[in-house]
């Protein structure tokens, strides 16, 4: 590797840790917000409806790119949805290839992310069945309504603009204007941001932009108690550390072994051994490795069985907080994912789809 592959990924990797940090500490602490409004019952009533919640996460999974899976794998880290719902939207989601797909093959690929959307709420209903337990142990159930929040009596004491709250909305803005000038894409600050499709991540970009926006006029009204101890302590503290370390150095790793392995190579006329490759190769969580097996199919050098089996193993970046939070569980999780993208796979070759 030359030095100048190695800025190069480098400045990706910092680019894609401080993307995915960024969405999902802004996603983590809206559902603090909305928790706190609904003072618990938001999370008692999720908790309790464990069919609707795997529909949510497919849902979720279902949207192209990785924020609807960021949002599952929040609300899964929070203990608000279970195991079974966090593996629905693992294979619901296509990750940032679902744009290229949409780009490339739009009808066709409607009728894949309905056929995800389908098994993915299956297996998820299957899973939890067996897997009684809300969530993983190791993952975070922090999210108890204090006395201090639910006391309305003093509505409007207790602000103070210390130091805690203004770098939480000053980091908040700097991230907005990261994401609207583009310094966040793939490409940097060569992305043109005077266009808007709907085929890109640019309208993600923005919808998350008016969402931080929403934050910073709760951080400029909400009490010190719930900066501090919710927001500041949980989030800021806790979580927001363990994602940004464990995400730079996964994609700092990927992306060694993506410049050292060249995936073209291994391309042969035998499908049901891509099957097998395609399903290893969407375990990787990044986006990136999947879009081989997605312009192979365009270009109909492989059948659909190959590109359904890469479609229900991936998740692209989705699943890089999980890693971050519950290793076990992303291992299970991934397990799943891996078994039921090899039946699909088989299943569809050998009914000839």
């Amino acid at each position: 590797m030359t030095f100048h592959s190695l800025i190069l990924l480098l400045a990706d990797c910092l680019r894609t840790s401080i993307l995915v940090t960024g969405l999902v500490i802004i996603m983590m602490m809206l559902i603090e917000v909305f928790n706190l409004r609904s003072e618990g019952r938001m999370m008692g009533s999720l908790g309790r409806r464990r069919v609707w919640q795997v529909i949510l996460s497919s849902l979720l999974g279902s949207v192209p790119g990785c924020m609807g899976g960021f949002a599952s794998v929040s609300m899964y880290n929070h203990g608000m949805i279970s195991f079974g719902a966090l593996v629905a939207m693992m294979i619901a989601s296509s990750g940032d290839e679902a744009f290229v797909m949409l780009a490339m093959f739009p009808e066709q690929s409607a009728w894949i992310f309905l056929l995800l959307f389908v098994v993915a709420v299956v297996v998820g209903l299957v899973i939890n069945v067996f897997h009684k337990g809300a969530t993983e142990n190791d993952t975070c159930h922090s999210m108890e309504v204090h006395a201090e929040d639910v006391n309305h009596a003093h509505e409007h004491e207790c602000r103070h603009f210390g130091w805690k709250r203004i770098v939480l909305i000053l980091g908040t803005l700097l991230f907005i204007a990261a994401l609207l000038m583009g310094l966040l894409e793939e490409g940097g600050d060569e992305s043109d941001c005077t266009s808007f499709s709907l085929l890109s991540e640019e309208w993600m970009y923005w919808l998350f932009s008016i969402l931080s926006l929403v934050l910073i006029a709760v951080l400029c009204f909400a009490k010190d108690h719930f900066v501090e101890e919710h927001l500041w302590h949980h989030i800021v503290c806790h979580h927001l550390p363990g994602i940004l370390a464990w995400t730079a150095g996964t994609v700092f790793v990927v992306g060694l072994l993506m410049q050292s392995l060249d995936l073209n190579a291994w391309i042969s006329d035998n499908t049901a051994i891509m099957i097998l490759l395609a399903a290893l190769v969407g375990l990787i969580p990044e986006s990136g490795p999947h879009l081989v097996f997605v312009t192979m199919f365009a270009a109909g050098v492989v059948p659909m069985p190959v590109l359904l089996a890469s479609c229900v193993s991936q998740d692209g970046h989705a699943s890089l907080p999980l890693l971050a939070e519950s290793r076990s569980s992303w291992l299970k999780a991934k397990l799943v994912n891996l078994i039921v993208a090899l039946a699909i796979g088989y299943i569809s070759l050998s009914v000839g789809f």
